[in-house]
């Protein structure tokens, strides 16, 4: 049995590896940026108009002027008008260029205009207001975006905006979770007073989803020689398997036995953890395999802990721990390390963790309330309110 602690270190020694592809700009959302991005030119490209109204030189009202002649009007998407006399001003859109000889913008709600003259009506007017400077977001050829940045929506406009029809990104891994035990039946099916229906393989698929990575899923009964069978077939076509049952020290605990039979290489198995306890990690040539204990609790709480992080890590992603302060007294006296879930809010800039009694790791309906799992270290049998420990939320 080894600790949490040594459990993650071996899990982060052995990185999914992923090859990159260059894709459309449309179908990069979700995926992690495997190049670093350039501006091709100074953002914004020129002296941006930032508020409908007029443009002027500054100084004529700095020097008392208050009433503009219109001189002309300068839209978006045309090259910049030059201001003839400084004295008069240049009515300006919103994301026009600001015409040659002005430095200040006037919004229309601060202004008179009657005949052709436009009258401030305000009397603290500051120079280069209301004008977006030209490089004032970034200069061109600075870094715009770094490999390992996820793409979002928000990256997507910055890549059109530099030309990037086509970006070059992390290829996901192809990855499978199954589920083992004869006493689970399919989510279509009614089961039999003694079985019941497969949830985890949902709730993982699921949580991958969440994060742009997709998984087939499928099922397998404990039956050793179709165990056998069927692992080397889903080896043979995925990255990573996901197993859920079958890794504890019952008489039908086939997995580890199987896995190191089908060149899996067993890395660890059992780790010093409440819940989570027979969790089983292992490596072959090409695969990489996480086999969870069946109770749903386990198995949620190793996603959360273990997987999810290696697979961010593995894409490029960068991984924020968060970390939660304890709002009330909790005890637990095994030496082991303890997942207590929590439901945290966010009370002035802190998250406050309030613990949530569960029954037990088979007690799933219990985590419909709860936002994720407070470590707590296994050298000590209590903890106390105000107490910071290491939080793996699961909802925001």
């Amino acid at each position: 049995m080894i600790s949490v602690s040594e459990a993650e270190k071996i899990i982060r020694q052995h990185p999914f590896k992923p090859k990159t592809e260059k894709v459309k700009l449309v179908d990069s959302v979700g995926s992690v940026l495997a190049e670093s991005v350039h501006s091709d030119r100074d953002f914004p490209p020129f002296h941006r108009v930032a508020m409908d109204g007029i443009a002027i030189q500054f100084s004529s009202f700095e020097n008392g002027s208050r009433e503009f002649k219109i001189e002309d009007t300068q839209p978006a998407g045309v090259s910049p008008l030059k201001l003839k006399n400084k004295e008069n001003c240049i009515e300006v859109m919103t994301g026009a260029s600001l015409p040659n000889d002005t430095d200040t913008v006037i919004r229309y709600e601060d202004l008179e205009i009657k005949n052709s003259i436009a009258k401030i009506t305000i009397e603290e007017v500051a120079q280069a207001q209301n004008v977006h400077a030209q490089g004032s977001d970034i200069r061109s050829g600075k870094i715009l975006l770094l490999a390992g940045d996820q793409i979002s929506p928000a990256e997507v406009a910055l890549l059109a905006s530099i030309g990037k029809a086509e970006v070059q990104i992390y290829q996901k891994p192809t990855i499978v979770i199954a589920a083992t035990g004869d006493e689970l039946v399919d989510i279509h099916e009614t089961p039999l007073p003694h079985q019941i229906r497969s949830s985890n393989v949902y709730a993982l698929q699921s949580a991958l989803r969440t994060d742009g990575l997709y998984a087939i899923t499928t099922r397998i009964p404990d039956d050793k020689k179709i165990l056998e069978k069927e692992i080397v077939m889903l080896l043979d076509k995925h990255d990573v398997l996901i197993l859920t049952g079958g890794v504890s020290k019952g008489k039908y605990d086939y997995i580890p036995e199987v896995l190191v039979k089908s060149g899996v290489k067993n890395l660890f198995h059992v780790v010093a953890q409440r819940p989570g306890k027979p969790l089983w990690f292992g490596r072959s040539e090409k695969n990489t395999v996480f086999a969870l204990p069946g109770n749903p609790v386990s198995s949620f709480m190793c996603y959360y802990r273990y997987i999810r992080p290696w697979l961010l890590e593995s894409l490029g992603n960068k991984i924020h721990n968060k970390y939660a302060i304890l709002k009330s007294d909790f005890q637990f006296p095994p030496p082991l390390t303890y997942f207590l879930q929590v439901i945290v809010s966010n009370e002035k800039g802190n998250l406050i963790a309030s613990p949530i009694q569960g029954g037990g790791s088979g007690d799933f309906v219990n985590l419909k309330g709860v936002t994720g799992f407070l470590e707590l270290p296994s050298d000590k049998k209590e903890f106390k309110a105000g107490e910071v420990f290491p939080y793996f939320p699961f909802r925001d």
